[in-house]
């Protein structure tokens, strides 16, 4: 049992992931910080807000805004289906939507089946990968979405909550 908990100690990466898919990748983003999956509702748009933000829905009272994941990554024109889905995210002290094409399964990584990100230079910005978990045929981009929703970039998660 103390082998498992080293395991745990010498890797913060390793853990259960929420593996969804965005155009033809299949990215992961710890488990632990997914509150629910919802389906796609076409949320209210907000005048002036960056194009990857499409807008807010209210959640149970809650004003959340909804970011689609593929217009942020350039990844296409999205299109929205029956597997088309919300991650609402709860990250800081805020609660956040991520539209992704699908969602496919919980997935424990252990330490060694994450690979450390590839340096692809200075004209991709890859602080927000964490690494890359491989399971058999499969590999899962894997995402600080601490990291990715607070960078200047999104200006998601520190500019709301200096208005809060």
């Amino acid at each position: 049992m103390s082998n498992v908990s080293e395991l745990h100690a010498t890797s913060s990466t390793a853990g259960e992931y929420l593996a969804f898919t965005l155009g033809q990748e299949e990215y992961g983003i710890d488990i632990q910080k997914v509150s629910e999956i919802r389906s796609y509702e076409t949320p209210t748009r907000i005048a002036n807000a960056p194009g990857f933000v499409k807008g807010v829905v209210n959640l149970r009272g809650i004003i959340v805004p909804i970011v689609d994941m593929r217009i942020k990554f350039n990844l296409g024109t999205p299109t929205y289906d029956q597997f088309t889905v919300v991650i609402i995210l709860n990250i800081g002290h805020r609660v956040v939507g991520m539209v992704v094409d699908r969602v496919s399964d919980v997935t424990t990584l252990l330490p060694e089946q994450i690979k450390p990100a590839p340096e692809i230079g200075s004209a991709l910005n890859t602080d927000h990968i964490v690494g890359l978990g491989t399971i058999e045929d499969r590999m899962l981009i894997l995402v600080d979405i601490d990291k990715l929703m607070s960078s200047a970039d999104m200006g998601l998660i520190e500019s709301t909550a200096l208005a809060a």
